[in-house]
């Protein structure tokens, strides 16, 4: 009975002291909650002043304190640094500021929190400053006043067949509205050092080696001088590769990349001037045995200059490799030797004759009579070919009118045809009664070479 006794007395104890230290806890916290009435919390920072556990009504000297010795370090690009100090703006703590929010955002009785947290706040209007003075300062900056490098997008440069990126530029140029507005917002905000770069405060180069267009670009560099393109021309040959193709393209400044079309222009032209044989001197082994120079006329090989540069920016765009002979507007025999083949109607001028080979085999000749050199109709001389022949045509010129059965033009208005108002043929006629420029035939030749002609034969035509 008596230790059931001692025992009660014991918890009546302890329950006791229990309610006492709790009530002194309590006491505590409430006399600590007075204390926060007048005082800010832990880890309390304003505008980048440490206020922890200061007094309300010091705010205004702890400020001022702070404005003293403010200083706002620019941290700018190759480590180089400026301040500008508070003192230089007439910085000062504005009275009116709307600190009392702080004050009423810390309830007393709630301070315990703030030992396991940070409190930070901005007051948008706690100092005020020159803003004038700031003004100046900020003009009068090294990192806008000094030695500026511009910033530069990023190259590209053609070596040994393939385009290589060259890095862009970041230089050191000031984005000044940038830089103003960060300057002011540290200095409202009361920090202490600004990072330009950080602050996106560099004009910065548009692309950079790793923007997607760059990478688009360099791929399509690279497409373009990897073309390889072989020029046929018998058996010659012509090649083009990145080595030159390079030199026609062009990147403009958002890196849209363009081929030269005037350059691609030039080189067919280089081509065209090598490799086009129309007028060409020509030696030519006569049906009487003599060799004679014959140039001027129209036959021979022509390249179709406008086509062929379409077809070679196709190529180029493409990145072909391929070997081709141009586009042509009109071919010859073949590239070797005179080019003529072995059919061929020939005229000789001074002879007054004409003979016709088909396959080397001599299938008709006989006596003519060309223009009338007297009166300024001498017959074109030179390398021509058949553009078509045409039965029953009417053939009308300055003064005359006349129907011929066999029609074969070979420059213009001037040909071969039959001639049935002529007897005679050969000899000097052609001096004092020769035609205006074409070639007048007895009928049965100009009906044999009509037979056995076909277009684009060549007609060669010399003294």
């Amino acid at each position: 009975m008596k230790q059931i006794r001692i025992m009660m007395l014991s918890k009546r104890k302890i329950k006791r002291n229990l309610l006492i230290f709790i009530a002194s806890i309590l006491t505590i916290y409430l006399l600590i909650s007075l204390y926060f009435i007048n005082h800010f919390y832990f880890n309390t920072e304003i505008n980048g002043i440490n206020v922890s556990l200061k007094a309300h009504d010091d705010i205004s000297i702890i400020t001022s304190k702070f404005i003293k010795n403010y200083e706002l370090h620019l941290l700018e690009r190759e480590e180089k640094t400026e301040v500008i100090k508070g003192q230089d703006i007439e910085m000062q703590y504005n009275k009116s500021s709307t600190i009392n929010q702080v004050k009423q955002k810390q309830n007393p009785l709630l301070w315990i929190s703030s030992s396991f947290q940070e409190n930070r706040y901005y007051i948008d209007n706690l100092f005020d400053y020159n803003k004038p003075l700031l003004a100046n300062k900020i003009n009068n900056l090294k990192c806008i006043s000094g030695n500026i490098t511009e910033p530069k997008n990023v190259d590209f440069k053609y070596n040994d067949g393939s385009y290589k990126i060259i890095t862009e530029i970041n230089g050191n140029k000031i984005n000044k509205n940038q830089l103003t507005k960060a300057i002011n917002k540290y200095i409202s905000e009361g920090r202490p050092a600004l990072d330009l770069s950080l602050m996106n405060c560099y004009e910065i180069p548009k692309y950079t080696r790793n923007s997607e267009k760059t990478l688009r670009t360099i791929k399509e560099l690279n497409k373009y001088v990897s073309t390889k393109i072989t020029y046929q021309f018998g058996r010659a040959t012509e090649h083009l590769d990145g080595a030159t193709i390079h030199k026609w393209i062009n990147i403009e400044e958002n890196l849209d990349v363009t081929i030269n079309k005037e350059e691609i222009a030039k080189y067919i032209y280089y081509l065209s001037k090598k490799y086009n044989t129309v007028g060409i001197a020509r030696e030519f082994q006569t049906s009487t045995g003599q060799i004679v120079e014959v140039k001027g006329g129209l036959y021979g090989w022509k390249i179709d200059q406008d086509s062929e540069a379409e077809a070679l920016l196709d190529n180029i765009m493409q990145g072909d490799e391929i070997k081709k002979e141009p586009i042509y507007l009109q071919k010859a025999f073949s590239r070797e030797g005179n080019e003529l083949g072995n059919t061929y109607v020939e005229i000789n001028i001074s002879e007054q004759h004409l003979w016709f080979y088909k396959d080397g085999k001599l299938i008709a000749q006989g006596p003519v009579v060309t223009g009338n050199p007297n009166r300024g109709y001498a017959t074109v001389v030179g390398v021509y070919m058949l553009n078509y022949k045409q039965r029953e045509a009417t053939l009308i010129g300055p003064g005359y009118e006349a129907k011929v059965t066999y029609w074969m033009p070979f420059f213009g208005n001037i040909g071969l045809h039959d001639a049935s108002w002529r007897y005679r043929f050969g000899g000097d006629i052609y001096k004092r009664n020769g035609s205006h420029g074409c070639v007048n035939a007895p009928f049965h030749l100009a009906k044999t070479v009509y037979e056995n002609i076909e277009e684009n034969t060549p007609f060669i035509v010399y003294n």
